[in-house]
Formats: structure tokens, sequence, C-alpha cells
């Protein structure tokens, strides 16, 4: 199972929030890279990235920033999947053209499936669709509002657009270390071939391990990392 650990930013900081509100945040590292250079040494593949100021705002907000960090992850040999207030062609394109290796997108695959599928058919693989569900429904705007889109309907929809892999976050667990919802995430990537991404809740090295006997293909670690529950390369070779 591919690990994938976590930077989430939020006024040029990394923090993690708990069930995605602003107001219960926890800052862990004022300098960004750093992490990049941890995560790389501890002998990650991927890193995930968050722009949480933009995913409030609507609009990519930290973009010189991210523009660092992905220049430090390549340095590394990592690479790198960036999402946060995407919600337009432009902002793909811009991160793409930044050298981003895989662009999350939730709310504008909710709203604009038709544009999302066309840009997926432009850059096959590149799109992480973002699967983030309250109750099995599709929540969007920074997890504030809840659709009728249900997470088995999204994920199909996605996979069939040629997106490189979803990313499935049940927004009741995500920052509380509860475990990510293993179930909910088996039966999404039972319904695709790409793989999905568990993401909120990771706690333990229990909890990875429920997701890899899931066969999980892959999965982001946050706060779990942050506050030292377990090393990266203990749960490398969990």
């Amino acid at each position: 199972m591919e690990l994938l650990p976590a930077i989430d930013l939020m006024d040029g900081q990394v923090v993690r929030l708990a069930e995605g509100k602003r107001d219960a945040v926890t800052v862990y590292e004022s300098e960004p890279i750093r992490m990049v250079t941890r995560f790389a040494n501890a002998g990650a593949q991927w890193i995930h990235v968050v722009d949480l100021d933009g995913a409030f705002a609507g609009a990519p907000k930290q973009t010189s920033l991210i523009e660092s960090l992905i220049i430090a992850a390549h340095e590394h040999g990592l690479k790198i999947q960036v999402g946060g207030g995407v919600r337009a062609r432009a902002d793909i394109e811009r991160l793409l053209e930044l050298g981003v290796d895989r662009v999350v997108v939730g709310t504008l695959a909710a709203r604009e499936p038709a544009l999302v599928a066309e840009i997926c058919s432009e850059h096959p693989g590149r799109l992480t669709v973002a699967i983030d569900a309250r109750d099995g429904m599709v929540a969007v705007a920074g997890w504030t509002k809840t659709t009728n889109l249900s997470a088995d309907d999204l994920a199909k929809r996605a996979a069939t657009w040629g997106a490189g892999a979803l990313l499935f976050t049940d927004v009741s667990r995500d920052g509380l270390q509860v475990g990510a919802n293993a179930d909910a995430t088996a039966a999404l990537q039972s319904l695709v071939e790409i793989p999905v991404i568990a993401s909120g809740g990771v706690g333990t090295l229990e909890h990875l391990r429920e997701l890899r006997n899931l066969d999980i293909r892959a999965a982001v670690l946050g706060r779990a990392l942050y506050e030292g529950n377990f090393t990266l390369q203990e749960a490398l070779s969990c």
C-alpha cells in the first residue's frame, strides 16, 4: 500500500484541522519545506499537499509556496499531488505547468463533471478526483455543503473520465485518528479499476493494517505522523 504523507497549508504553515473545521486548527510546522525533506528521508514516494486557504476561499491562495514545495519534492525524487480551491480550468492548468504530478479536484468534479471529464482526457492520469463524503453523499466547498450526489456515483463517473486516482475522505473522521472508513473505501475500490486513496482518520498502525487487509491501494497520513503516533518508516514497514 502506497502511503502519502500530508502537508496541509494555512497561512503559510503546516497545520491539521479536525473534521475540516477552520476553527479547529493545530499548527505543526512554520517551514513547510522542512516536511518535504523529512518525508523524503523517511522513504516517502509521494506527498499530498492541500491549500486549505484556497479550499475555503474557492481559489488557490498559496501558489508561490506550493511552487517551492513542488521544486523541493522533485529534487528529492518525490511525486506530489496538490489540491485545495482548484475550481477552474485555469487553476488546474497552472498547477500542471508548475510541475504537479497530480492535481486534486473535488468541488469542480461534482459541480462541472463535463469540464473535468474533458480535462482528464487532455491530461490522462494527471487528475485525482477527491470524493469527500458525509453519510455517503459528496461534500463540497471545503466540506461546508453536502450535495445530492452519492460517493459511488462520482467514483464511477471519474473512473470513466480518465482520472489517475480517487481520494476518498469520510469527513466525519478527518483529523480525529479514529480510523479511516475502511469498509466504505473498500466498497468504492470494488467499483473502479483506478486506485482509491483512503484519507482521513488514520491514527494507529492497526488502522493501516486494516486498510491493507482490505486491499486498499494507498492512504494519506496526516495528524498521526505529526503527533508522533508512529513514524513514516514504521508505517511503511507495518
